[in-house]
């Protein structure tokens, strides 16, 4: 389909940077930046579930103090 577009001077110097470094033509440029724009190249992602356990501190650990625990102990934290 062919028509008429108007594009800000920034955007049509980079677009015709990709395509002179690409060696693509001007016009596969832009569909390529608009599919990626409107998201069609990335397949939908499933959404990221937690599966959130127990934490499981023995009793009487105080989880506000680890960091004291690791200096007890020699380690790093």
């Amino acid at each position: 389909m062919r028509t008429t577009l108007t594009l800000d001077d920034d955007i049509a110097e980079k677009l015709a940077a990709l395509a002179k470094e690409s060696n693509a033509p001007f016009k596969v440029i832009v569909n390529d930046a608009l599919r990626r724009g409107l998201g069609e190249l990335a397949p939908p992602q499933p959404p990221f579930v937690v599966q959130p356990h127990a934490g499981g501190l023995r009793p009487h650990i105080d989880d506000r103090r680890l960091n004291e625990l690791a200096w007890e102990a020699g380690g790093d934290l």
